[in-house]
Formats: C-alpha cells, sequence, structure tokens
C-alpha cells in the first residue's frame, strides 16, 4: 500500500557536515514510518546516489534522486559576493523524474563544480534551461530566491522568478512550503498559499530532514559547528532555529499541511510521475584505438596475435602448454567481451616502460594470467609459479576483470596524463573518496566543538583500544575507564551520546590515491563530477564502488614507494660503480641473500618484510628459496599466522608432513602438506572433487562468504566426484570440511608471487648495494621522519656514518660521500620542507659557501625559506659551520629576520642606499646577540623534535657504562647467561597503549638500548605499578622475563617486571659483587693479588667468590673481611684477574 505522504526534500551525511544520518539510517527511518518513496536531494552534489539507489532498493523503497542545488543570482561565471545576499546563490530542489532527468541533472552538478564554483557548486539560469527535460522542480526552502523576495515584500518580483521556473519546467515546478515552527516559515505559508491561488502553480510540502528522529537534533547543531568551524557557544554562527528538521510521520505532516490544499497529496503525484531506473550489470569500456598498421580491425583477432608475439618472445619455444593455456584464456576473455580491457591495459603499461618509468611485476590475481604475461602487464610466469587463471578472470561470474598496477610514484602521474590524451580528458577521471568520522577522530570533534580542551579530549580518545575499524560500542565495552565517562559530568556525557550519533558520517571528500576511471565517451554521460576546490583535482563524484555497480571501467594506479626506490638505486649503482642493473634479472637462488638478509632478520627497508613479528619468524624460518617468501607473504597475516609455527617446524623436520590423502601431495608440497593459497583450494576442488576450475573459484567464493546453502550443494558435487577418483566418503568429508576452514584463511598466491619478487629484489639491492639502497630508501621517506630515523638507525647498525645536516655541505635529499657515509638531508628536518631545501643547496652553489646567517637568509628572495624554516636549521645545529653557537643563533633570530625583510624590501626598489652599494662584501651586517651556550641535553631535546633521534650525541653516554655493565645482554641483543630473565638499559621512543579483553590497559614500550632495538611488554599490574616511568625519552632500567629468543640466544622482546629510573641504577642494584674462580686458578697466589685490591677500594659491598671444583660444583664463600665498592675500574681490575666473564653484580 503506497503512503499518502511522500518525503521529497531530505539529506544525509553526504551534504558533508549538515546532514547528520547515514543512508542507511535515512533508508531504515522511512521503513518504520510505513512510507514507500523517499528522495534524497543533498546540498549541490549527487555523491549518495549510487548508495542510496541501491539501499533504497535492496529494502524495496522507491528511490527518488535529487539535488538541492545552489542558483547563481547572475551568471555562474561571476564569482564575487554580493552585499544583500553574501555569497550570491539561492536554493532550489530539481528531482529526476526519468532516465532522462537524471542525466541533467548530472551535467548541472558538474557544471555547478567546474564552472560555478564559488564557495558553493553554482549554476545559473542559463543552465537550467538548457538541462531541464525530465526534471521536477521545488521551489526551495526559505533560502529560495521566491520566498526570499516575498520576505523582502518584493511580490512582484517573486511572482516573475516563480513564472520563469514554471516556463523553464512545464506542469513540473512546484511551489515548496516548509513549517519548522519559524516565524518566517509562518509568513512564506500565506505568501506561498496567496502566490499559488494567483498563478495557479501546485503546492507541496516537505520537512527538509537533516536527521533520522527529533532527539538527534542536538547532534545534528554539533555537526554544523563542525562544518563552519565554530564552537557551540559561539553566539554569532549559523544554527537551526529549531529541533524539528527530522523525518516526521504522514500524521505529523498531515497535521501542519492540511489546510494547504494539495500540499500533501501532490508529494505523493510527484512520486508517482517518477520512473527511473539506473543502468546497471552492464559494462561501459572505451574503445582501444587499433594501430594503422594492425593486420586485423577486430580486438580479439588483434589480442590473439599480441599475445602469440610475447608468449614466443618470452618462452622461446612455443609448447603445446603454453599454446593451450593462451587459447583457453583467449576464449574465456572473447567470450566475456574483454579483449579491450586488456589492450588498454597493456597499451599504458607498455607506455610506462618504454619511457622508463618502473612497473610493478604485478598485483592481484591478474599475475595468474598467460595473457597478461605475455602482453607485458605482468612479470610473473604464471606456468612456473602454478597460478590459476580462474582466479583472476572467472567464465562463471561475469564480473569486470580487475588489473591493478603498481607504478613508481614518480612516474604515475605521466601515465595518467597519456591515457588522458589518448582517451579524452573528458572521459578521464579521478575517484572521489570520502572520510569518515571514526571512534577516535568524532571524539575529538564533538569535544572541539563542546569547547572541551584539547588535552582532556586528546586523554579520552586515548582510551579508545587501537584495534582495526573498531567502534565506540565497542570500546565503551572494552575498556571501562571509557564507560565511567559519560558519569563525570553533562559535558562529558554529552560528547559520549553526541559522537555516538555521529560516528560513521562522513567528514569530507577527497580524490582517491590511485583510483581513475574511463569511459567510452564524456563521462557526464554516466557519472557527475567534483572538482576539488583546493587541489584543483577533477574526480567522479561517486566512489568505487558505485563505478563498479555502474559498470564503469576503473583502475588503481598506485604509487608504490618501493618502485621508486629500487630504480633510485639502480641509478645510484650506475653513477657510483658504472653497472647498469637488470632488477628483472637478478639470481632468485642466490642464497647469501637468504642468509644474510632474511634469514639474519636483516629486513629493514625490505618489502613487505619488515615488521618486528616477520622478522622474529624469519629467524627461525631461514628461508632458501623464493617459495618461502611467497608462503611468509601469504601466511603473516590474522588467521593463517597461527600456522606459521608449523609451517617452519614441518620445513626443518621438526614435524611431519602429512596429507590426509596422497593425492593431495603434488598440490601441497610446496607448502609442506599445509593449505595457505586460494589456488590451492581451487585445485584441490577440482583435481580431487572433479570441478572445473571456474567451479572451483565459485565454491572457494562460497566458503569464504559462508554462503551455507551453497556450500551444502558443493559438498555433495565434491564428495560425489571425490569418490570417483577412489577417495572414501569419509576422506572426502574431512577433506571438504579442511578446505572450508581455509577457503576463509587463504591467501591470492599471485598477489603473494608478485609482491615476494619486489622483496627479493629490495633485499638483493640492501646486500649488494647497502649504501645505495639506504641512500634511495631515506630519499623516498624523506617527509616520513619515523621512517626516516628507522632507516638511520639500520644503517648505523652497518656501520654507515651519518654524517650532521649542514648548511654548507647538504643537499635537499641525503648524498653519498662513500661507501660508509652519509651526508644528512635538509629536507628531513621538520618544517624545512623539500622546496626550501633545494633552494638552500643551489644558492650555495651560486656562492660557493655561506660565511654567515645573514647570507643564508638574503640568498634568494625565494618565501620557501621562511622564519620557521631558519629556525628548525639553527635548533638541530645545521648552522654551526658558520661559528656561532645555536643559542646565539636562535636568540638572535628576529634580527636575522628583520634584517632579511629589509634587504628584499631595498632589493625590490632597486635600491643602493641602505647597503652603500650592490656587491656583498659592502653589506653591513648587525650584531648578533652574545649569550650563553645551551647545555647538551637542550640541544639534543631540538635535535630529538626535528630529526626525530638524537644525532650529535646519546643521551644514554652519561649511563653508558652503569647500563653495560648491568645488562645480561651483549652488544648484539645475545643472552650472555642463558637466563629466563634479563635485565637491561635504554631509552624509551615510543609507547603504544593498549586493553586486555577485560579493559584492563598496559602498554608496548620501544626501547633504544646498546643492544639494539627491544619491545617491552608492560602487562597491567607491571604498569599500574610503575606508570610514572612510562613515557616517550625517559631512561629507564628494567627487569623481566624473556619474551622471544631466537635460535641465535638473540633477545628482542621482554615482559617486564621491574623498570627503574636510570639514574644512579647501578647503586640502586648492586648487592654484591661476584667473583667465580676455576679450580685450575693458583688460587694462592691470586688471592694475595686480589687482597691488595681490595684494600685500595673499600666499599660497602660483600664480595662472594664462586669456587668451581673439578666436577664442575659450586661453592659460595663471603668475604666477611672485605666491602669493596663497585666503581668501574676497580670491577676492570678484576676482570683482567679473573676473565671477562667471571666477575659480575648482583
Amino acid at each position: 500500500m503506497n503512503s499518502e505522504f511522500v518525503h521529497l526534500h531530505n539529506h544525509s551525511d553526504y551534504s558533508l557536515l549538515d546532514g547528520a544520518q547515514r543512508v542507511d539510517q535515512l533508508v531504515n527511518t522511512i521503513g518504520d514510518l510505513k512510507m514507500d518513496s523517499v528522495a534524497l536531494t543533498e546540498h549541490g552534489n549527487l555523491f549518495s546516489v549510487i548508495p542510496f539507489y541501491n539501499q533504497a532498493k535492496k529494502t524495496g523503497i522507491k528511490p527518488i534522486i535529487g539535488c538541492e542545488i545552489y542558483v547563481a543570482l547572475g551568471s555562474r561565471f561571476e564569482k564575487k559576493t554580493r552585499a544583500e545576499t553574501g555569497w550570491g546563490n539561492n536554493h532550489l530542489v530539481l528531482l529526476a523524474q526519468n532516465y532522462i532527468g537524471y542525466k541533467n541533472l548530472m551535467k548541472l552538478v558538474t557544471l555547478g563544480y567546474l564552472e560555478g564554483f564559488y564557495y558553493r557548486p553554482r549554476v545559473d539560469m542559463d543552465l537550467l534551461k538548457k538541462y531541464s527535460e525530465g526534471i521536477i522542480c521545488l521551489s526551495g526552502c526559505l533560502k529560495g530566491i521566491i520566498p526570499e523576495k516575498m520576505l523582502k515584500n518584493d511580490f512582484q518580483g517573486a511572482k516573475e522568478s516563480a513564472l520563469k521556473f514554471a516556463e523553464i519546467f512545464p506542469n513540473r515546478f512546484y511551489l515548496e512550503i516548509q513549517d519548522h515552527g519559524i516565524a518566517e516559515e509562518k509568513a512564506n505559508l500565506i505568501n506561498m498559499k496567496k502566490l499559488s491561488s494567483e498563478l495557479n502553480l501546485p503546492l507541496v510540502c516537505t520537512n527538509d530532514a537533516h536527521y533520522s528522529k527529533n532527539n538527534h537534533s542536538e547532534a545534528h547543531d554539533i555537526h554544523i559547528c563542525l562544518g563552519t568551524g565554530k564552537t557551540r557557544d559561539d553566539v554569532n554562527r549559523l544554527k537551526y532555529a529549531t529541533p524539528e528538521f527530522y523525518f516526521k510521520s504522514q500524521d505529523e505532516m498531515f497535521n501542519l499541511f492540511k489546510e494547504f490544499p494539495g500540499a500533501i497529496e501532490n508529494t505523493r503525484k510527484i512520486a508517482d510521475s517518477i520512473e527511473i531506473e539506473l543502468p546497471m550489470g552492464s559494462y561501459h569500456l572505451p574503445n582501444f584505438q587499433m594501430p594503422n598498421d594492425s593486420p586485423t580491425k577486430q580486438p580479439d583477432e588483434y589480442l590473439k596475435t599480441l599475445a602469440s608475439k610475447g608468449a614466443e618472445k618470452i618462452y622461446g619455444e612455443f609448447t603445446p602448454q603454453i599454446e593451450k593455456r593462451i587459447n583457453h584464456e583467449l576464449d574465456v576473455i572473447k567470450n566475456m567481451g574483454f579483449a579491450g580491457y586488456f589492450l588498454i591495459t597493456a597499451d599504458f603499461v607498455n607506455f610506462a616502460k618504454d619511457n622508463s618509468i618502473p612497473v610493478g611485476p604485478g598485483r592481484g590475481s591478474a599475475a595468474g594470467s598467460i595473457v597478461s604475461y605475455a602482453l607485458g602487464i605482468t612479470t610473473i610466469d604464471p606456468l612456473k609459479h602454478n597460478l590459476l587463471f580462474e582466479r583472476f578472470l572467472n567464465p562463471e561470474r561475469i564480473s569486470m576483470p580487475d588489473i591493478d598496477i603498481d607504478f613508481c610514484i614518480d612516474g604515475r602521474e605521466k601515465v595518467i596524463d597519456y591515457i588522458k590524451e589518448k582517451y579524452g580528458h573528458d572521459s578521464v577521471a579521478q575517484i572521489i573518496t570520502f572520510g569518515t568520522m571514526k571512534a577516535k577522530s568524532v571524539l575529538r570533534d564533538v569535544g572541539r566543538v563542546l569547547g572541551m580542551s584539547y588535552g582532556e579530549v586528546d586523554r579520552i580518545a586515548k582510551l579508545v583500544p587501537n584495534e582495526l575499524n573498531i567502534t565506540l560500542d565497542r570500546a565503551l565495552k572494552l575498556n571501562p575507564e571509557l564507560r565511567e565517562i559519560s558519569n563525570h559530568s553533562p559535558i562529558h556525557k554529552n560528547l559520549i551520546d553526541y559522537s555516538q550519533t555521529l560516528e560513521g558520517c562522513h567528514r569530507h571528500a577527497s580524490t582517491h590515491a590511485a583510483g581513475v576511471v574511463i569511459a567510452p565517451g564524456p563521462l557526464t554521460d554516466y557519472v557527475p563530477l567534483f572538482q576539488n576546490s583546493s587541489t584543483g583535482d577533477i574526480a567522479t563524484q561517486v566512489d568505487m564502488n558505485g563505478l563498479e555497480d555502474l559498470g564503469l571501467l576503473k583502475m588503481d594506479f598506485l604509487g608504490l614507494r618501493n618502485l621508486t626506490v629500487i630504480n633510485k638505486a639502480i641509478e645510484l649503482i650506475a653513477a657510483r660503480h658504472n653497472k647498469k642493473i637488470d632488477i628483472n634479472k637478478i639470481n632468485l637462488k642466490d642464497q647469501k641473500v637468504y642468509d644474510n638478509i632474511f634469514s639474519s632478520a636483516n629486513t629493514t627497508g625490505v618489502f613487505q618484510f619488515e615488521s618486528d613479528g616477520m622478522k622474529e619468524y624469519l629467524t627461525q624460518l631461514k628461508s632458501s628459496c623464493i617459495e618461502d617468501l611467497v608462503a611468509m607473504n601469504a601466511l603473516y597475516r590474522p588467521g593463517p599466522m597461527a600456522n606459521i609455527p608449523e609451517f617452519i617446524n614441518r620445513k626443518h623436520g621438526i614435524s611431519p608432513i602429512v596429507y590426509i590423502d596422497s593425492q593431495l601431495e603434488p598440490i601441497l608440497k610446496e607448502t609442506y602438506g599445509i593449505i595457505v593459497y586460494q589456488e590451492q583450494v581451487i585445485q584441490i576442488a577440482s583435481d580431487i572433487g572433479g570441478f572445473s576450475l571456474a567451479e572451483s573459484d565459485m565454491m572457494r567464493r562460497a566458503m569464504g562468504k559462508k554462503k551455507t546453502k551453497l556450500m551444502a550443494s558443493y559438498k555433495i558435487q565434491f564428495i560425489e566426484g571425490a569418490k570417483q577418483n577412489n577417495i572414501s566418503e569419509k576422506v572426502a568429508i574431512e577433506l571438504f570440511e579442511l578446505l572450508e576452514k581455509f577457503a576463509d584463511y587463504g591467501f591470492n598466491k599471485s598477489h603473494s608471487v608478485a609482491y615476494a619478487m619486489i622483496a627479493y629484489q629490495t633485499a638483493w639491492l640492501k646486500h649488494y648495494y647497502p649504501i645505495e639502497f639506504l641512500t634511495a630508501n631515506i630519499s623516498s621517506n624523506i617527509n616520513d621522519t619515523d621512517n626516516v630515523v628507522k632507516l638511520i638507525s639500520d644503517g648505523r647498525k652497518m656501520g654507515i656514518e651519518i654524517k650532521h645536516p649542514d648548511i654548507n655541505t647538504s643537499h635537499a635529499d641525503f648524498i653519498i660521500i662513500d661507501d660508509h657515509t652519509l651526508q644528512y638531508g635538509l629536507a628531513a628536518i621538520k618544517n624545512v620542507g623539500y622546496k626550501a631545501a633545494e633552494q638552500i643547496a643551489i644558492n650555495r652553489k651560486e656562492n660557493k659557501q655561506y660565511n654567515s646567517i645573514f647570507e643564508l637568509v638574503t640568498g634568494s628572495g625565494d618565501s620557501n625559506i621562511n622564519k620557521k624554516v631558519i629556525e628548525s636549521l639553527i635548533l638541530v645545529g645545521a648552522c654551526a659551520s658558520l661559528g656561532n653557537h645555536r643559542s646565539e643563533l636562535f636568540e638572535s633570530l628576529d634580527i636575522v629576520v628583520d634584517f632579511a625583510a629589509k634587504f628584499q624590501k631595498d632589493q625590490h626598489r632597486n635600491q643602493e642606499d641602505l647597503f652603500g652599494g650592490e656587491k656583498s662584501s659592502n653589506i653591513i651586517y648587525p650584531k648578533l646577540k652574545n649569550v650563553e651556550p645551551w647545555p647538551v641535553e637542550k640541544e639534543l631535546k631540538y635535535e630529538k623534535e626535528l630529526l626525530g633521534f638524537y644525532l650529535s650525541n646519546d643521551p644514554l653516554a652519561k649511563h653508558e657504562e652503569d647500563f653495560i655493565e648491568l645488562s645480561t645482554l651483549d652488544s648484539d641483543g645475545n643472552n650472555k647467561y642463558n637466563s629466563e630473565f634479563v635485565q637491561i638499559g635504554g631509552i624509551i621512543s615510543n609507547v603504544n597503549l593498549r586493553y586486555d579483553k577485560n579493559g584492563n590497559q598496559w602498554a608496548i614500550l620501544a626501547l633504544e638500548t646498546y643492544s639494539g632495538s627491544m619491545q617491552v611488554y608492560v602487562f597491567h599490574n607491571t604498569y599500574l605499578d610503575y606508570l610514572n616511568f612510562i613515557y616517550e625519552d625517559n631512561i629507564v632500567f628494567i627487569r623481566g622475563k624473556i619474551g622471544n629468543q631466537s635460535e641465535s640466544n638473540q633477545v628482542n622482546q621482554i615482559i617486564a617486571n621491574k623498570i627503574y629510573s636510570g639514574d644512579g641504577i647501578k647503586n640502586k642494584l648492586t648487592k654484591k659483587i661476584n667473583i667465580k674462580i676455576d679450580y685450575t686458578v693458583n688460587q694462592k697466589d691470586l688471592l694475595g693479588q686480589v687482597k691488595t685490591i681490595f684494600l685500595t677500594n673499600k666499599g660497602e659491598y660483600p664480595v662472594v667468590f664462586h669456587m668451581l671444583s673439578s666436577q664442575s660444583r659450586s661453592q659460595k664463600i663471603i668475604s666477611k673481611n672485605f666491602l669493596v665498592n663497585n666503581d668501574t675500574d676497580f670491577l676492570v681490575k678484576l676482570r683482567t684477574l679473573f676473565g671477562k666473564n667471571n666477575v659480575w653484580i648482583s
């Protein structure tokens, strides 16, 4: 049964920072109100059109597609404010009556962004006339031109405007009325009724719903404040006058508008007149332009020619196996109509390669296609690695192929420009993406609007556990401290309540980092376009998922940093060693690479293998081939990770390799009998269950999505097929259940092979050309301080010295001085930036060197070298070569900046009187302030702040003797005494707060020590005991249990039991001095020497002798006659006598 009233003017969260309801909430609310239709009319955009259309159709509600557009008062090209109307626009509601109207609506909102944008995307009357067909028009809210004029007593002007709209939209224009209890609306109701009567124009009522329920009005108010950058207490802020902008029931709307004939009925009339179906399920591929010299103009034939030639070039001999595989793939591609897709992809990939733009070996399931390999789209041989085409393109699952391409970051834009030139700028665009308010960010946003202090809001946001995609509901269940926040005060309760309402709402629109869409004609025939006002990027108003629904060709042009690193390293190798490296032809069986990089966990900077957890497994795995790397890439994820220990044990023969049936061995041999890849699931279903490969892939997908009915039918089919292959029903059931388990866990082998290849390439470069690899890696991370610090630390472990940044020797990037030395790059200093760093180096080259801070600031008129840049250079010591200490330069910064401004002003005027001439030698510089040098600790503080680490000095230096003396780990992190418990000192570089399943807080500390970086686990009780010691840059000494220990006896994880301050730690922990004496030693002579040493090193600590017998038994003898000190010199003398490892403190 149709509802009598239909809501025709509404907003979701796609009306960014105005609508406080998600699309699913909106549609569900309409269902709850027992209404059968609803319109969605975002402010100036069609961002929500596809999710709204799909959600409404799914729920059985008729979707009405519309937009509340902004109409310029004059021409859309006139961009200036007007005294009487501010930004110079009015509102108007447009609804698509049919598909023609929808296409016209797309044109209008596109041109609003591309041509009319001025604070808002605006159209004008000319565009409305041009694109009016198939569109129903409502006059809008109080911001519509008609009510606005009438409220200003310009009734004649209002009539003229109404008649214009009635002419543009014949029999499709309605006078819109609303009643939210606002005085102006009450007046407008009378005006509109009069106008309707005089002009014989129909009325229609709406409620301009911006949120679902009336109790969400306060949260919506917060939302508005976010959009306008105001706090709730700001008296001058934009505020909705009443809490009535929600989805009202039919009865509520009837009671409001019963005195306005036709206003309710016309909502139903409009809804019934709308018939629109968006074309989904068909594909719209661009036409590939055949070369003039092509022997055929048929895409399928041309693809076959290219694939055959490519395969012959790669394989040499065109074997029956290769021919069979290529013909099979080509048949599937032809039947599915995707030849053009492959030709388009191969064309731009080959353009990249021809123009020296590095391209990745493959990504995703596309590496399973021999046609892709033959065309040069991928460089992975699917036959060699046993990859399946059906995992990529399944003839029984008609969907667009998905070939994502990795490019070197520096060349990605060139490829996109090539595509635009080839297919037309109006047919190619980037893709929109939307930022949403997630658990932590929504708390921070709402707290700011409520006027809460940053510190308080930040503290509360940090109570949300660090869990991927966590919601506030889950966070409140996990953390009792967060649950208690609501009880602190009314404002704290509001913070939680409003945040829960707004969580998940869209916050802003931006351009997808990688997505590109290509249409067979103008994109605006298929989707509306959006222009980012801050970047100028043009993107679709439909996101990636919506484009897929519409059947448009979308591709991910990903800028993979590691390709840039590889390319840069190869360039450095060529420049320094005159060697040309073809990275695709290096030896994949080089055992030195496996031993020295992977098995040693020396993988910092190595693609996909950098994490601490991965490093731990690598030391156990002792990988010896590329297949091991492929498997680890697939296994190191939540779920499959549980199989890694067994995988390692089977590789080394510790655990037996067991197969449920011997027929599994050819499929699972490479992974030691464990199902690791999706391709193995598919192959088992095919070889044992008798499925076709296409059916096997469908079964895998059904298992992964837990489609119970489908799985039941597949199970019967599998068991019957297995019986045909001489497998018992019992074993077949067991095997099917095993497949069910691993289908969800299994990883795409094609993707894993491709990325393992990049991992090996980066490892090979690190092994053979460490300084070139390190330099390339740092350069590609120059703006990521954390990564730069990590790489520099790794370089130091390799014996590479990092020279301090210096304005007279540094460049923007890090540069190689020799095989063991790097010069720090200025661009890696916070606040400096690449442009300023580059300009400093250019100016220096022109003037040979800087002799004064004033030369630095007057070297050019470049605005990039500003006060903040100079300040940062001073604070890190990059100006030390000028002869002034840091404090002197810093305290004189205002003098320096004022001088620079005066100098530049004079230069612009072409005057010489200030300095007495043009030559810099004649310039008289002002004197700097005379101040005392800073203490080392202060200089180090600024270095850590701006470089991310301590470069010129080590804050642990004053604790070095004590820490090394007391540590039970050696300089390589090895457990010196093979004990279960260890102790070590260091500086806390990072604190990662966590919550256990009971909501108790604990932490993981990154501890930098003389034995390397350690992870320290501080569980809840210990965390509470030592909370005051747990903060970044604090120097501590930790006692605890070994969290992990590799076969090499190396420790890198500790579970803390006790935490001490580093200050005076030796005296705190010294209880006695221990000396071990072997029975073979002449004890009489030795003890005589010891007595002399004891007498000259008196103190407060007893001495315990551990006397070893010939049976290796130890007898403790406590010396009661001597108390000694614990000074380092004393301990050195004892160790000289008894041996390094035979004297220790306890």
